[in-house]
């Protein structure tokens, strides 16, 4: 079984590319709902939550963990490999794919605070970006306006303005979304930015990762125990942010991490 995490439903742009990939695999996908965003947190706050939520995944059976977020992968995932010994694939914002595809070598990151600030987007950087001109651009707000279900408001669309039209006027051809909830908003993205602006994720790349761990690991796929999602917050609303973003009717649960 797989476990995805997310500080919210963020991660559900990354669960619909593995069970377009992965369909025979059964998944656990928390939402920690009660503490989002992890974008304007503490680093101590993310690991926790981080270490918290893994715990759990692993004691409902999960073989393998999907850290379906950019901040907690950025400022938590070291610590999760050194305490679980499950494989964890981990997300991290396109920079490579966004170098490749900039035929002007000028790249626009959209990130949290938090993951624009970590040592591990740093490191993409001096790995892959040495000869593109890559323009950061923290979001904050985004994350809470998408988890609202507030996509198609005023708000939405003046801090989308706010964000992007300074990288269009410095030249950027190519958007990397370094956060699982702005492909949510790719069409709200796309008003501003016109079609000739290259738009990357990460979720296939990840899904890919996830295929190659789950074949070396010889993780086995359904084992008679359904799909489950659950969520730290309250219930009732995390059942219209499935009915907003999710394409099928599902089972949700609460948890209690404190």
């Amino acid at each position: 079984m797989i476990g995805i995490f997310d500080s919210g439903i963020g991660g559900l742009t990354v669960l619909k590319e593995i069970r377009n990939q992965l369909p025979d695999h059964n998944f656990i996908y928390i939402a920690d709902s009660a503490f989002t965003p992890y974008g304007e947190k503490t680093t101590e706050q993310i690991i926790e939550r981080s270490v918290l939520i893994t715990q759990k995944l692993v004691e409902k059976g999960c073989r393998i963990i999907v850290v379906a977020c950019n901040t907690a992968t950025a400022l938590a995932v070291d610590h999760l490999r050194e305490k679980f010994s499950v494989p964890i694939v981990a997300m991290e914002p396109a920079v490579k794919p966004g170098v490749k595809n900039s035929v002007k070598k000028k790249v626009g990151i959209l990130a949290t605070t938090m993951t624009l600030a970590s040592r591990r987007y740093m490191n993409l950087l001096e790995r892959f970006a040495t000869d593109t001109e890559v323009i950061e651009q923290p979001c904050p707000g985004l994350v809470e306006l998408v988890e609202a279900m507030a996509i198609d408001t005023d708000k939405t669309s003046q801090l989308l303005h706010q964000y992007i039209n300074p990288l269009l006027k410095k030249g950027i051809d190519t958007i990397v979304l370094g956060c699982t909830h702005y492909p949510l908003l790719k069409q709200k993205i796309i008003e501003v930015t016109g079609e000739d602006i290259e738009i990357i994720d990460t979720a296939k790349a990840v899904t890919e990762q996830l295929r190659r761990k789950i074949e070396s690991c010889e993780i086995p796929a359904k084992v008679g125990t359904a799909n489950r999602f659950i969520t730290t917050g309250d219930l009732m609303f995390y059942k219209n942010q499935l009915q907003c973003y999710w394409p099928m009717e599902v089972a949700v649960e609460q948890i209690d991490l404190n």
